[in-house]
């Protein structure tokens, strides 16, 4: 099954794919706004292909904004022309623009009818998608065997993603989203090492693609669910005080809490990407993380939930196992030395 945004094309470009896929029609800009795929632009025919790529397609894109366009070829196949699909997602865009444009070309490409996509190009600087940029493309791109929808999303997001070591600073991992600490909240997480703290959260902020202390302090377990927002996701590191078998244990438990989908797509994919370079991180900051939980709502952070989890009881009445039966008519058991002495 295809893992995607759930963004999808609004009424206006959905008319355009149905009625608009003419010899009128050039090309159409397609960008991501509130949450839908929208029609940003269009372009009429002037004359060939060529020509109106020159004189269309650059003047189109935007220096730190992503985007697609959809550029009609003068060949035609079976079901009507042949469309390039220019996939612009230049190096200077934010990562969460990055990711969230990669994510959603497989829907892009669906709503317009694959079919009808002769070529794709993907381009980070102007001179990828120049004329000459595609005519590079065409020349020296082998093109390989058709790819699912899901391998095409994880393809495109890794053009996205630098190979970096964990540090503070780092910006972006392999298969995961690295916005660093504030100085607040690296001191937070040390103070908490340090035992000044048994209960801290953190937010994201979006416009800096950093992760923020939101709160620190000394709480109760009674008041863990109270910390959880009913309508935004946060990270929460607990220190679970408690006795197991007669010993008295301190657990660190991180928790990412996210109350469904009420929060918007571009929020949930930030948290969800950025969650396994965080718990590395507080662990390289010396906080050892005993148990890590995702919760959709604070009521199920009780006493008893967090003590389960860290705990959890093993049934001691396993069935027992079956030795399998031999084949049949292998004669009569063989006599060991064993049995022979004691007769």
């Amino acid at each position: 099954m295809s893992h995607q945004t759930g963004i999808k094309a609004n009424a206006e470009l959905r008319k355009f794919f149905a009625d608009g896929k003419t010899a009128k029609i050039r090309l159409a800009k397609v960008a991501i706004e509130d949450e839908q795929l929208v029609l940003k632009e269009k372009r009429e025919s002037k004359s060939n292909w060529e020509k109106d790529y020159e004189r269309y397609v650059v003047p189109l894109v935007e220096e730190n904004q992503p985007s697609y366009i959809l550029y009609r070829l003068d060949a035609k196949n079976s079901v009507g022309y042949d469309w390039l699909l220019i996939s612009w997602c230049p190096d200077t865009a934010p990562v969460r623009q990055k990711m969230l444009y990669a994510s959603t070309k497989a829907t892009l490409k669906q709503e317009f009818g694959s079919s009808e996509i002769k070529d794709e190009l993907h381009g980070t600087v102007v001179s990828d998608i120049t004329l000459d940029g595609f005519k590079r493309h065409l020349t020296n791109v082998v093109r390989p065997p058709p790819l699912s929808m899901r391998e095409e999303e994880l393809q495109e997001i890794k053009k996205t993603e630098v190979n970096t070591d964990i540090s503070v600073d780092t910006k972006q991992t392999l298969g995961t989203l690295a916005f660093p600490l504030t100085d607040a909240a690296t001191k937070a997480i040390k103070d908490m090492a340090a035992g000044l703290f048994d209960y801290l959260q953190f937010k994201i902020n979006i416009s800096e693609e950093s992760v923020h202390l939101a709160e620190s302090g000394n709480i109760a377990v009674e008041s863990l669910p109270g910390k959880v927002p009913e309508d935004s996701g946060r990270y929460h590191l607990y220190k679970f005080k408690h006795t197991h078998e007669g010993d008295y244990m301190e657990s660190v438990v991180f928790i990412y809490s996210m109350p469904g989908y009420s929060c918007p797509i571009k929020e949930r994919m930030l948290y969800s990407s950025c969650k396994n370079y965080l718990t590395d991180l507080i662990s390289s900051l010396g906080l050892e993380i005993t148990k890590k939980l995702e919760v959709d709502s604070g009521s199920e952070l009780t006493s008893q939930y967090l003590y389960d989890v860290i705990h959890p009881t093993h049934s001691l009445h396993r069935p027992k196992f079956a030795k399998p039966k031999g084949p049949p008519g292998r004669g009569p058991k063989r006599m060991t030395k064993h049995q022979d002495a004691a007769e």
